[in-house]
């Protein structure tokens, strides 16, 4: 055979390779709103950057007629192309083969790539569409499965690693995205479950639907096993590829850093009035974060779930930052047991890469109750607590209202290596509200007055005027200073440039034990 016979069947097998499943397949994706493996990877990568790898392997199958049945690729994509013009490796499962279902060989193609992912120090993105286990294979394709997992954890904290769910991914095949870093959900076209809906009806006798077992606005509001609920694939990858721009290649880079055009020094008088001056009143973070950051650079991620807590990334000064707040707007910015979990899980992916936290801090403390109490509120805020302890990057707070009790210590507190504490004038910094602590400490002058309302309004007025400000921890040193609200950006920017080469550390030690 002549070489350019060769190349004519080197050609042959690249556009056999490209058709996965055929023209049927690749139209009846298409009819219900996805898109193939490949194009979805053209939509991701920046023009002409991706080169593949492992396009001609075939599973080794000899049972239940697959011997017949071969596919080059044989239902995944893998390979490596650049987002935003840096290097990120790539997995994106075909459906239109064998279902995107998982075999021997299709494990070993993205654990070849997660492997060179972590000898580069470069980012894995897994775009998930598939059946699950190919079942034809048995033991072999769940083995599969454990590599997979096994290499995710070996990678955690190591190199970002994201998953897309695009289709189905159910069974075993939901704990690989569940252990990487962020999780992103199509409305309508995706969901996740360890059981389906037949299973489920035959064990519980529950009829539900897939989407309402394990849709995208489920896992996003409910779960919180998804970080993102987007609107279809494009928009999904299009939120990917943003937030990539918050983050570094790998645990021992710095995130990247931006140009900035909102000016350094400005200030905005509208940070003098937000906060009300009824403490009871509410008003909404996201205004704060807003005001404060880069213009429009605000990330936010679970938006969905928990949303007494904000959390998401910014650039303030083109520097990239995690933000973590308390919403008063939402319980009144009560820590439960989702919140507590959900600020963790942010502020420990943000230490293991490098990017400088903030804390906008107005949290009145616990949510109490029994269903709070019985669920592990006690864990679960420990969780937090531990988050911020063991956080060794460069940590800001800025208390603008309430920071009651043992919330005020969980929140990035001096006490817990908070780096720079500022506080608001409007700052409360106590062990409880002052009508609570007045109840507590004057509740026999109370009893005994002729008025005890009246006398419970005065003895809280005083209280309230004595300790609901910032000026006693400003005292002892556990506020560094109490700023005007307006000057909050150009103090922040200053703050963390002065922190750059922050150098910390914790105990040697294999690892901790977060309260799990």
């Amino acid at each position: 055979m002549s070489l350019e016979e060769k190349l004519n069947k080197l050609e042959e097998m690249r556009t056999e390779a490209k058709l996965g499943g055929g023209e049927k397949r690749i139209e009846s994706q298409h009819k219900k709103g996805k898109l193939t493996a490949r194009e979805r990877i053209e939509l991701l990568v920046d023009a002409n950057s991706f080169e593949e790898f492992d396009m001609f392997v075939t599973h080794r199958s000899t049972q239940f007629g697959l011997e017949k049945q071969k596919f080059l690729g044989d239902g995944v994509v893998t390979g490596c192309g650049k987002i935003n013009g840096r290097i990120t490796y790539i997995f994106s499962q075909d459906f239109t083969v064998f279902g995107g279902s998982l075999s021997e060989a299709h494990a070993e193609k993205i654990c070849k790539i997660m492997e060179m992912a972590m000898k580069v120090g470069a980012p894995v993105v897994g775009l998930n569409d598939s059946g699950g286990a190919r079942i034809q294979e048995g033991v072999v394709s769940l083995g599969g499965y454990a590599d997979i997992f096994l290499l995710n954890t070996l990678a955690s904290g190591v190199i970002p690693q994201i998953s897309l769910i695009l289709g189905p991914c159910a069974g075993g095949a939901v704990y690989s995205p569940a252990i990487t870093d962020f999780t992103f959900m199509t409305k309508g076209t995706s969901y996740m479950f360890v059981t389906g809906p037949n299973v489920v009806k035959t064990v519980t006798h529950e009829d539900v639907t897939s989407e309402e077992l394990g849709g995208a606005m489920v896992h996003a509001s409910k779960s919180g096993v998804a970080h993102f609920a987007c609107e279809n694939e494009a928009d999904t990858i299009t939120k990917l590829k943003q937030m990539m721009r918050y983050i570094p290649q790998n645990n021992l880079e710095d995130p990247p850093f931006v140009e900035c055009t909102d000016p350094l020094t400005r200030e905005d008088d509208s940070l003098n009035k937000i906060v009300p001056e009824n403490p009871n009143q509410p008003y909404d973070m996201k205004d704060v974060i807003n005001a404060i950051v880069d213009k429009g650079s605000f990330f936010e991620v679970h938006e969905e779930y928990a949303q007494n807590i904000l959390v998401g990334f910014a650039h303030l000064g083109g520097r990239s930052i995690g933000i973590i707040g308390n919403q008063p707007a939402v319980m009144a910015g009560v820590l439960d047991s989702d919140s507590s979990m959900k600020g963790a899980r942010f502020i420990r992916f943000c230490d293991a890469f490098n990017i400088p936290l903030l804390t906008l801090e107005d949290v009145p403390g616990f949510l109490p109750g029994v269903d709070q109490e019985h669920g592990g509120i006690i864990k679960n805020g420990a969780k937090l607590l531990y988050a911020y302890c063991e956080a060794t990057v460069p940590k800001i707070t800025v208390i603008t209202r309430k920071a009651y009790g043992g919330a005020y210590d969980v929140m990035n507190s001096k006490h817990v290596r908070g780096d720079m504490n500022y506080a608001w004038p409007t700052a409360e910094i106590a062990v409880m509200g002052s009508k609570g602590a007045v109840e507590i400490i004057f509740k026999k002058v109370i009893a005994d007055s002729d008025n005890q309302e009246a006398k419970l309004q005065e003895l809280t007025d005083d209280y309230q005027k004595e300790f609901a400000n910032p000026f006693n921890a400003a005292s002892r040193g556990y506020v560094d200073d109490v700023i005007e609200p307006k000057t909050t950006r150009p103090r922040l920017i200053r703050a963390f440039e002065m922190l750059e080469t922050k150098q910390d550390s914790n105990p040697p030690k294999k690892h901790g034990n977060i309260p799990l």
